[in-house]
């Protein structure tokens, strides 16, 4: 069942074999990484299929493998990438069998079954260490193999609510938000790579394999950063702020004549740069502005003086200007006009595969290509 040659011999991870027990997004998206950087990934899938292959519109049509027209949710298609799909029924003890054998085979397992649901089968890392020492072992939970909420289902919007994600997202006044992408999934299979792939290099040292736990939870904290070291160094939550940075000003969203850009002059050279672009040299020895301490202390006036400046800006030729002064600025893109973009042109970043299009894993090596040969399989493609 495995491949007898890789799929691209000169991909990162060429040859490495991964078994995903996975659904929906922050696993699949642990696979299609793997995927890109070369491994070859069978995707074990329940007679009903992954559920996103359903969540639509959009919908993506091809012909499927007996010549008729089938439709899938593009959600399917973000995160499904360069793999196989087996049909495999657990409640069918010869299809146990087959999977365990793939498992015994395997150099990598991710699943993000609920905590303890896959001891039953005898799919757990328990039962699999038994059979292969070698496997590293990728849990994906929402909170985690242990603590009090373990046996729970995570889910990415009850996540970025808990992980603090919401308390800092959203005007200040106005309701918590979450983001626009699904942050915690997409983040938390991001952190698994990084887990697997130390665990192989750890397996070259000792020759074994290990269980790599996973929460949801645990990823989005981690990402906190400096408003975790906020709280931690006054006692104090910090504030949702919109669009203005705690410590920098003017930094934020503002207008010109014909649409809006984002300006992040962070430091004090680029605040006076940035006064220079703006034709507002009479401000460079202002008492009010001249530190950062200063700038935020009087935000509000300062912002409002910006956005005077910017307003009667056309913004590419504001843009432009920012760029030749070295100021860091940029559009507020929609989704077409990011992947209209000539940088993002440039990079690649928008593939097509069999005529179904995607973004590349933004990976990009001097001695080694990403292995981008198949879209999304049909269900039970390889049986």
């Amino acid at each position: 069942m495995w491949l007898d040659k890789p799929r691209n011999p000169n991909a990162p991870l060429a040859g490495l074999k991964v078994l995903e027990l996975a659904r929906v997004l922050a696993g699949p998206w642990v696979g299609q990484t793997l995927a890109d950087l070369g491994a070859d990934v069978i995707k074990i899938e329940s007679p009903e299929g992954d559920g996103t292959r359903l969540w639509g519109p959009p919908w993506i049509e091809r012909e499927g493998p007996d010549g008729e027209k089938e439709r899938e949710a593009a959600y399917y298609h973000a995160c499904n990438r360069g793999k196989r799909s087996v049909v495999a029924d657990f409640k069918n003890a010869g299809d146990l069998e087959r999977v365990a054998a793939l498992a015994a085979e395997a150099d990598v397992l991710v699943e993000n079954f609920k905590t303890g649901a896959l001891e039953k089968f005898g799919l757990d890392y328990a039962s699999l260490d038994r059979i292969n020492e070698r496997l590293v072992y990728c849990s994906i939970t929402g909170f985690g193999q242990t603590g009090p909420r373990a046996h729970e289902a995570g889910y990415d919007f009850v996540i970025q609510g808990m992980s603090g994600f919401m308390a800092l997202t959203g005007e200040p006044d106005g309701q918590p938000m979450k983001m626009g992408i699904s942050i915690s999934d997409l983040t938390c299979g991001l952190y698994s790579v990084i887990g697997i792939q130390s665990a192989l290099a750890m397996r070259e040292r000792t020759g074994r394999g290990q269980h790599v736990d996973m929460a949801l939870l645990d990823c989005s904290v981690g990402l906190l950063a400096s408003q975790s070291m906020h709280l931690f160094a006054t006692g104090e939550n910090p504030p949702r702020m919109g669009n203005e940075h705690a410590q920098v000003s003017a930094y934020g969203v503002f207008p010109t004549s014909d649409g809006q850009i984002v300006l992040a002059p962070a430091n004090d050279g680029l605040f006076r740069k940035t006064l220079m672009v703006l034709g507002r040299e009479d401000l460079l020895e202002d008492k009010r502005f001249t530190t950062t301490e200063g700038r935020l202390a009087n935000r509000a006036s300062l912002d409002a003086i910006i956005a005077e400046a910017t307003a009667g800006r056309p913004r590419a030729d504001l843009l432009a200007a920012c760029a030749e002064a070295g100021v860091p600025a940029g559009p507020i893109n929609a989704i077409d006009q990011v992947f209209a973009d000539p940088q993002v042109v440039e990079r690649g970043m928008k593939i097509d595969l069999g005529g179904i299009p995607g973004v590349r894993s933004p990976l990009t090596f001097s001695e080694a290509e990403l292995a981008l040969d198949s879209p999304s399989p049909v269900h039970g493609e390889s049986g």
